[in-house]
């Protein structure tokens, strides 16, 4: 990952704090823009493995696709690209108070390719609350998500910081409607690997589920 680290305020505007972030490269630089981007996420009113959604640009093409595997339900989930090929995949941990999920570049479950981990940050909490640890660490959250994932309103921060890095929000339209479609928008400052927060949408979404 690379990361060069930078001042936060809470007096500095939004604007001003997007312009001023760190280089935040997880799954990889090339899904770190130089100017904010603006996705929309659309998970699918159906599907057969429970969680695939797609992921596309303000132009409306597909970058990403996300797929669950057959039979595993709520375990193991691959962020793909829009040719299909995997980029990092998600599973979660079979046994776990804090409901918590690795994930691994490619399709992988090796150790070695374990690129971070998403757990919440309590038991027991009302609010969306999760950390996200870089592979080796596991005391310090290097990213943290905060806000309602009830209202599909979240904020996403660099570690325990006032940093902001991205955010996401509701998006309503009257034929997601009548489809029955869950649709977000989501806004990723510069430098910010989008991948990154692809995956933790993704996580939070299962992390949500009344089974989990």
């Amino acid at each position: 990952m690379e990361y060069r680290a930078s001042s936060s305020s809470s007096l500095i505007s939004p604007a001003a704090m997007a312009a001023s972030l760190p280089m935040v490269a997880v799954v990889g630089p090339q899904f770190c823009a130089p100017d904010t981007m603006a996705l929309t996420v659309t998970k699918k009113s159906f599907s057969w493995s429970g969680g695939d959604f797609d992921v596309s640009d303000v132009n409306g093409a597909i970058l990403m696709k996300v797929q669950g595997r057959y039979l595993s339900r709520h375990s193991h989930r691959v962020l793909c690209d829009a040719a299909g090929t995997p980029i990092i995949s998600m599973r979660k941990k079979l046994i776990s108070w804090h409901n918590t999920w690795k994930v691994y570049r490619g399709d992988s479950s090796d150790k070695k390719d374990l690129l971070f981990t998403v757990k919440r940050s309590h038991m027991m909490q009302l609010k969306t609350n999760l950390d996200v640890f870089l592979s080796g660490n596991d005391r310090v959250c290097d990213f943290s998500v905060k806000g309602s994932w009830f209202e599909r309103s979240c904020a996403f921060y660099l570690g325990n910081t006032n940093t902001i890095i991205a955010r996401m929000n509701r998006k309503y339209s009257l034929k997601n409607v009548l489809l029955g479609k869950d649709t977000f928008g989501i806004t990723v400052y510069p430098g910010v690997d989008y991948a990154l927060i692809v995956s933790i949408i993704v996580i939070l979404d299962e992390i949500q589920k009344p089974d989990s």
